[in-house]
């Protein structure tokens, strides 16, 4: 037998198996699992830092639904993006279903990534509409610190994803 047939070899691939499911979770805790920390006070502003920046994001993508053709040729026209109808739908809907997730703690960081992108975008829009005026560039600015703060942290200990983390871990103790 060589050293290349491992399937004649079922303990070799019970622990090619393993070794598949430890990586396979390990990129799950890595992309779900969250900077964590003990204090209980920490993780109730967390909790509720992620609750309000995920809830007051919904209502900016409902009001790009209810103008679709006047977001499409004031904000997406004007900074110079193609098909500007179908981002005008793409940010709407990150801007409803991502914050919807974040708020769960479900899929934070990629959630937190897409939001993030919009928000990149509207500043740069501020920027290109009324130059470095703080008044215009304050809410999306700290919308993006919020979000840039979950795609480096995860949702914190209070949340879908670090459930699901601990599920997985616990399955890879059994």
């Amino acid at each position: 037998m060589y050293a290349g047939d491992s399937h004649l070899n079922p303990c070799r691939n019970m622990v090619d198996t393993q070794a598949n499911i430890s990586t396979n979770s390990s990129l799950v805790q890595t992309l779900l699992a969250s900077n964590t920390t003990a204090s209980t006070m920490f993780q109730i502003v967390w909790l509720l830092i992620r609750i309000i920046a995920g809830g007051l994001m919904i209502h900016n993508g409902l009001d790009k639904l209810a103008d679709i053709h006047g977001f499409a040729d004031n904000v997406v026209s004007f900074i110079g993006l193609p098909y500007p109808v179908f981002f005008t739908y793409c940010a709407a809907y990150v801007e409803i279903i991502s914050a919807v997730l974040l708020m769960l703690g479900l899929l934070t960081r990629l959630n937190a990534l897409a939001l993030l992108a919009t928000m990149v975008v509207a500043i740069f829009f501020h920027i290109k509409a009324d130059g470095l005026q703080i008044p215009p560039l304050e809410t999306a600015s700290l919308y993006a610190g919020f979000y840039a703060f979950f795609l480096v942290n995860g949702a914190g200990q209070w949340s879908l994803d670090q459930l699901i983390t601990n599920q997985v871990s616990s399955s890879d103790k059994a």
